[in-house]
């Protein structure tokens, strides 16, 4: 008996394993449960963190105990075998836009959560005991049901040794930056607009400069410390560091290792509204960036961001203010708008040259970060001839306002991390598309108190310019619906879905000749209700 219950405990790991993976992927997307993200997304989320398949294994357990089902280990194990494999075709058709990373942190964590596996096991197997059977499968069954839960133990458990990991990493990525006098350091951060500013920078300064941004999404203490230690080296001019928060004090952590002498601060919204608390909050945590600059420091703001223009800088460092719509030192006039790219005239004060720009990135939004590259590209002594060319040239950024061709689609990507004022300049972009329009989008999150009232708002913008929109998650669109509703929109023309995977389909099926399709927000696995 105690050998067939060795046998049955295979198959409960080989779907543990499966779980786990899940748990692993969630906790990564949720940036290793900084905040109790994590925590917060599994008791939002009970279908795909508690109500899963396998809680199905405790009742079955309890009917065999009262039928005295004899040979109870071959139950459990086609059991395991069937869960299993329904679980694997769950998983395997779920749409991820960004897929597990098994870093060297998950490995550990791995081990962490082998050892916690291990225990009960080891204390079963060396006191078994035929007649407390039912007993060991219920403790089994009830560690697997509570996975996501287990994870998230595992995980803190984990904190000190992640603490001496990042510390050790810190130290090379600080020695490695004060043996690199020469390098210029750049600092950008933002609401909104974070990468592509910084993805147009680089493609800017790369023009005359050896150049090293920040991979990606690195935009965390533990990503920049990553990249300096691996991807900075010798011949790097100039680094251009992508700085995120979630709550207060990220960006003045980041800027202490990266120690930047220059800095973007694109616009000023309410994301992470939730984690950092108030509009003063976000405010000043992004301005820690500018604070962070020594006093020969150049920082470039946006004259159009009323947050920018009223908050007291606590610093005498170098300010160039970049414009579309208000007096500033580096403006736009001009502007040409149309679904293949925008044309601007760029005025510079005190200059009487007017240079013309134009770049295939769409969307207002995107002339401020050309206006900010353009600004510290002239600082750094590119010639105008470079600047126009590299404008030019300038590729956008995946997820974020990206077209591109998916079958008979013509696909607006703006997927990664909507906000109020990003979604809002989503949907202008959409507009500005000369055939049927159709959003795609499960509204946007981490806004406090204030989620359901800017996201009504949202539909509001939405029903200005969409032909048909498909919203994913009955329950979290509820606010654009109702947004929708009070622009009197077609509910005919509103489709609710509870897995993004059926958006693609449907909007094939919504097709005209031309089509555009706007997917606005963030990653999909996160927000399915399926």
């Amino acid at each position: 008996m105690k050998q067939e219950f060795i046998f049955s405990l295979i198959t409960f790991l080989i779907f543990g394993i499966l779980k786990t993976r899940k748990s692993f992927h969630m906790l990564q997307q949720n940036w290793y449960d900084k905040s109790f993200r994590y925590l917060k997304w599994c008791f939002k989320n009970i279908k795909k963190s508690i109500l899963t398949i396998d809680i199905l294994v405790i009742p079955l357990l309890v009917a065999c105990y009262f039928l005295k089902v004899e040979y109870i280990y071959y139950v459990v194990a086609i059991a395991y075998i069937f869960i299993a494999y329904v679980y694997f075709k769950i998983t395997k058709g779920e749409q991820v836009k960004k897929p597990l990373a098994f870093t060297a942190r998950l490995k550990r964590l791995s081990v962490t959560m082998l050892i916690i596996y291990a225990i009960p096991i080891f204390v079963i197997i060396k006191n078994f005991n035929g007649n407390h059977l039912y007993l060991y499968y219920l403790i089994m069954a009830a560690m697997m049901w509570l996975d996501f839960i287990i994870v998230a133990i595992a995980n803190r458990i984990n904190m000190p040794i992640e603490k001496m990991v990042y510390y050790h990493f810190l130290s090379q990525a600080k020695n490695k930056i004060d043996s690199m006098p020469n390098m210029k350091r750049i600092g950008i951060t933002g609401s909104y607009g974070k990468t592509t500013s910084k993805n147009v920078l680089n493609d800017i300064l790369s023009t005359s400069f050896n150049t090293t941004p920040t991979p990606l999404n690195y935009n965390t203490a533990y990503g920049v410390i990553n990249a300096i230690n691996n991807y900075l080296d010798k011949f790097t001019d100039i680094f251009i560091v992508e700085m995120g928060t979630l709550k207060r004090g990220d960006i003045k952590k980041i800027a202490s290792i990266a120690k930047p002498e220059y800095g973007i601060l694109t616009k000023i919204g309410v994301a992470h509204l939730e984690t950092l608390g108030s509009q003063e909050n976000i405010q000043k945590e992004k301005f820690s960036l500018i604070e962070a600059l020594p006093e020969n420091g150049i920082a470039v703001l946006n004259r159009d961001d009323e947050l920018q223009v009223n908050y007291k800088l606590k610093n005498k460092c170098k300010v160039i203010w970049i414009g579309i719509d208000n007096e500033a030192d580096v403006m736009a006039k001009n502007i040409k708008l149309s679904h293949e790219g925008s044309t601007f005239d760029c005025v510079i004060k005190g200059n009487p040259k007017v240079y013309h720009f134009q770049t295939r990135l769409l969307g207002k939004t995107n002339i401020y970060n050309i206006l900010a590259g353009i600004a510290l590209g002239l600082e750094f002594g590119i010639k105008d001839e470079k600047l126009e060319m590299a404008v030019r040239r300038v590729k956008p950024t995946e997820h974020r306002l990206e077209l591109k061709k998916y079958r008979d689609l013509f696909i607006i990507d703006d997927a990664y991390n909507s906000n109020p004022v990003g979604s809002k300049m989503a949907c202008e972009v959409l507009g500005l598309m000369p055939g049927k329009k159709i959003m795609v989008t499960p509204g946007m999150i981490d806004l406090g108190d204030k989620q359901d009232e800017l996201n009504e708002k949202f539909g509001e913008y939405i029903a200005e310019v969409a032909d048909d929109v498909i919203l994913v998650g009955e329950h979290q669109t509820k606010p654009i619906y109702k947004g929708l509703m009070n622009k009197k929109f077609k509910e005919k023309n509103i489709h609710v879905i509870n897995d993004v995977k059926e958006a693609f389909p449907l909007a094939l099926k919504l097709k005209n000749k031309d089509t555009y399709v706007l997917l606005e927000n963030d990653l999909p696995d996160i927000f399915n209700e399926k």
